[in-house]
């Protein structure tokens, strides 16, 4: 008969424990789980310092679709001013390897928009261009950590002399050559489409 009240009390201290502590806690609703901060490296305004670069650029692609050299020089001294006022200083916040990086990039990008302005024709003017984008890309876009909209990089394989390549940047997947344009003295506008998608830039 003790053995048999012993373990009546031990039953009632187990369903006890269970009720008062196991249930009580699965009764409790689960907190809502925070979603996981997303932290952009730059800052708003920084990033828009690159849009514009980026918008500057593809201004001097378009004039050169154009095959128009006083659109493309007017659209090269744009571009040339926003570089001049790009915020490197935010840079600053890296290593001294990335400013350098950077200041050295924008400083070779500069000095190829600039020698365009320099040129007697469209033909010279382009090979400029082709220069500034291959200063751009991909090295501008490593350095600075890349966060805008996607970009396509785009190749013509006939650019100069009908045989030697050359790529730019655009915001489309679409081909519209800048190098041959719409009024190429051979093919008029006849290769506008020419070329294909080489790589593309895209957030990190």
């Amino acid at each position: 008969m003790k053995k048999l009240f012993l373990l009546l009390v031990v039953l009632i201290a187990s369903f006890a424990t269970y009720w008062f502590v196991f249930r009580a806690k699965e009764d409790v609703p689960e907190a809502p789980k925070q979603a996981p901060l997303t932290l952009k490296k730059h800052s708003e305004g920084f990033n828009k310092s690159v849009d514009s670069v980026v918008n500057a650029y593809l201004a001097m692609k378009d004039a050169f679709v154009e095959g128009d050299t006083g659109l493309a020089k007017a659209a090269t001294k744009n571009f040339i001013g926003i570089l001049n006022n790009f915020p490197i200083d935010e840079m600053k916040k890296d290593t001294a390897l990335v400013l350098a990086s950077v200041q050295s990039t924008l400083e070779n990008i500069n000095a190829n928009a600039k020698s365009i302005l320099d040129q007697p024709n469209i033909t010279e003017m382009r090979h400029d261009f082709n220069m500034v984008t291959e200063t751009m890309y991909p090295s501008f876009f490593t350095s600075i950590n890349y966060e805008g909209p996607k970009l396509y990089v785009e190749n013509c394989p006939m650019a100069f002399a009908d045989s030697i390549s050359a790529i730019w940047i655009s915001n489309s997947a679409e081909i519209v050559n800048p190098y041959l344009g719409k009024n190429h003295p051979t093919y008029k506008a006849g290769m506008l489409h020419c070329g294909d998608v080489k790589d593309s830039v895209v957030a990190k």
